[in-house]
């Protein structure tokens, strides 16, 4: 046990190397300066000891040890030696590392190469540590180089050792046995289902290759439908344990870059064996509703089938179908959608919250040069899909509680959950808004669902609505994974899972199975709940490291696609102000970049952080939160990551 003047915790560090940790028992995060870090870096779990409180100021701290290190690889640019450091080193590029590790073996003609560097010596945290290159990933701010610096930072692994490879080429081999195996299971009485004759489709974006899920409708009688989501059966193929799993579990989850999908199971796996491609009988695990015209949920059944997706289609092509009334399985996509927006409506007046954000995508040469960049069309097919996963999921998870009697600890599962608000970032954000002119009704801290839907329409369509929508999401707490549920809020389902992409999401393989030991009366043992949590709280960290590196990539190609742009203008809107400068994002590749106080020379600007805005102190002249503004691109550092804009009057 702590003694009472320590604490642990993960340490965050900002700035030039000052840390801070946040504790449960204190209001303010505790702060740690750059010499009292010792050897702690970003993102460690550490033990720190409490310092005695002097008058006014914030509760200091010291680290005394450090339990976890966060990374063992260090990705940067290799520097020449410089004043105060005898070697090349190591500029990291995540700009929270406040280290420099020394580079005594590197050679001249690697200075200015981006690497991958590993400690091997840090015996004073007064001085840097002596690190060796393991890796070079090749030249500054081009396309390859870069994409592997986010991979490497963000610890994704791209290929796959070779013996998860040789045990996914021998499941590929013994796919006809497999299939003869579950094809048996259809002449069982409590077996699994044969809806080969089921009018059965797939729809998905453009570019996909995996196929996580299918839907069937049928109409079984006036005013009453038969909906089926079928899921790809990764559960009959890859076996709890074993090397694929093993290989699953640690990555987590499937990597989305701008130019690369780096998969969560191997391609003849992902692309080919699980995933339910159309015209062709396929292993499933299904959710099938009887549901009324107004969608309601008549019968539900949920278990393991055998599917044949008549006709694969993308969000945009079924679209069509819609809109022109012909084409391939016109009736089906018709019902399909009149139900869908039933689900949508009866989310909403529950208090689901409409988040929908705009996506970036690039066009992309042969090189990885960004050609184009522009926004994904919404349509509502894709509305529509997620609405019928979003039915899936929530009712397997309601399924698991029927079956636990109504006591969830009794019943191991993985539920997705999403807690409420922090009640002082609610507060904050009320205030945010108010400076905007949008009122939030809040309660003490406490807001309804429904309020932030009302908030959400105001905005729509206004130039300051993308800033309000990523400042409210930032005040929500973060999804995750669990076995203890606690509800989502933000969809507002008081039970809820993932369900429907075991092909890209490790949780929704454990809920496969967990759900096939259920619905068949198998014991889970109880000592193994522990083993699922670990399982649950890695998964999550896991989400956001990929999210983290999408995120990092899409950065570096607006970057990228803006340098050749410089001196060019653009229409732009403030998304942030600070003491040094104005943060203005670009309208047409949603770039964000800095306007410099000190460049701006009309007069001298103050940062009015209670206002969220800066302020001319002779011309009275304001640049706020929200405002649209006019700019000029006077910098674009790929290897930064950074741009530099002028304002323009």
């Amino acid at each position: 046990m702590n003694k009472p003047e320590t604490r642990q915790g993960i340490l965050m560090v900002r700035g030039r190397g000052t840390g801070f940790l946040s504790l449960p028992d204190f209001a303010e995060d505790v702060v740690i300066d750059r010499e009292r870090l010792g050897f702690a870096l970003d993102g460690d779990l550490v033990e720190i000891k409490l310092l005695k409180k002097k008058p006014n100021e914030r509760r200091q701290a010291k680290v005394v040890e450090v339990l976890k290190s966060a990374r063992q690889d260090f990705v940067g640019t290799i520097k020449s030696p410089e004043p105060g450091l005898p070697h090349c080193y190591l500029l990291p590029d995540n700009k929270r590392i406040h280290i420099k590790p020394l580079l005594p073996k590197a050679k001249k003609d690697q200075v200015g190469l981006k690497a991958v560097v590993k400690i091997n010596r840090w015996t004073n945290p007064s001085l840097e540590p002596i690190a060796v290159i393991t890796e070079i990933l090749g030249q500054v701010g081009e396309h390859e180089t870069e994409m592997k610096a986010i991979i490497h930072s963000g610890g994704i692994t791209e290929g796959f050792p070779v013996a998860v490879e040789s045990a996914a080429k021998a499941l590929y081999q013994k796919k006809d046995e497999i299939f003869a195996t579950a094809l048996a299971e259809t002449k069982k009485p409590d077996g699994r289902r044969d809806l080969r004759n089921y009018p059965t489709i797939t729809i998905d974006p453009a570019d996909a290759k995996d196929f996580d899920d299918a839907v069937s409708v049928r109409t079984l009688k006036p005013g009453r439908f038969e909906i089926g989501i079928h899921i790809a059966d990764v559960s009959t193929y890859v076996s709890e344990g074993d090397v694929i799993d093993k290989e699953a579990a640690e990555r987590g989850t499937s990597v989305y870059l701008v130019d690369r999908v780096i998969p969560m199971l191997p391609e003849v796996l992902s692309n080919d064996l699980c995933s339910l491609t159309p015209e062709a009988d396929k292993l499933a695990f299904s959710a099938i509703f009887e549901v009324d015209s107004e969608a309601g949920i008549l019968n539900e059944w949920f278990g393991q089938t055998i599917i044949h997706s008549d006709k694969r289609l993308t969000y945009q092509e079924a679209q069509t179908i819609l809109d022109n009334k012909n084409g391939p399985l016109l009736t089906e996509l018709e019902t399909a959608m009149f139900l869908a927006r039933k689900l949508r409506q009866k989310r909403y007046r529950q208090g689901a919250i409409a988040f929908e954000q705009p996506e970036v995508v690039f066009k992309l040469d042969e090189s990885g040069k960004p050609l184009k960049v522009s926004t994904k069309e919404r349509t509502e097919t894709m509305l529509m899909i997620e609405d019928l996963m979003l039915l899936a999921n929530q009712r397997v998870a309601t399924h698991i509680n029927k079956l636990s009697g109504g006591k969830n600890r009794e019943k191991a599962f993985v539920y997705r959950v999403h807690d409420v608000p922090d009640r002082e970032k609610i507060e904050e954000l009320a205030i945010f808004l108010h400076a905007l002119g949008y009122e939030l009704k809040t309660d003490n801290g406490m807001v309804k669902a429904t309020d932030i839907n009302q908030l959400l329409e105001a905005v729509s369509g206004k130039p300051e609505e993308n800033l309000i929508k990523t400042a409210t999401i930032r005040s929500m707490a973060k999804a995750v994974y669990t076995t203890k549920n606690i509800g989502h809020f933000g969809l507002a389902f008081k039970y809820y899972t993932h369900f429907t992409s075991p092909i890209r999401r490790y949780p929704d393989l454990m809920v496969h199975r967990l759900l096939l030991k259920h619905i068949t009366k198998k014991t889970v043992p109880r000592s193994k709940l522990a083993g699922y949590e670990v399982l649950s709280i890695q998964s999550s960290e896991k989400e956001m490291e990929a999210v983290k590196a999408e995120r990092d990539s899409i950065k570096f190609k607006q970057v990228e696609y803006l340098a050749d742009r410089v001196g060019e203008e653009f229409d732009g809107i403030v998304t942030g102000v600070t003491e040094h400068g104005i943060y203005v994002e670009e309208k047409e590749s949603r770039a964000e970049g800095m306007v410099r106080l000190s460049n701006l020379k009309d007069d001298y600007y103050i940062h009015e952080a209670s206002q969220y805005r800066v302020r001319g102190e002779r011309t009275n002249k304001k640049f706020s939160l929200g405002q649209a503004v006019r700019v000029k691109l006077t910098k674009a550092d790929t290897e930064a990551r950074q741009l530099d804009f002028d304002l323009l009057d």
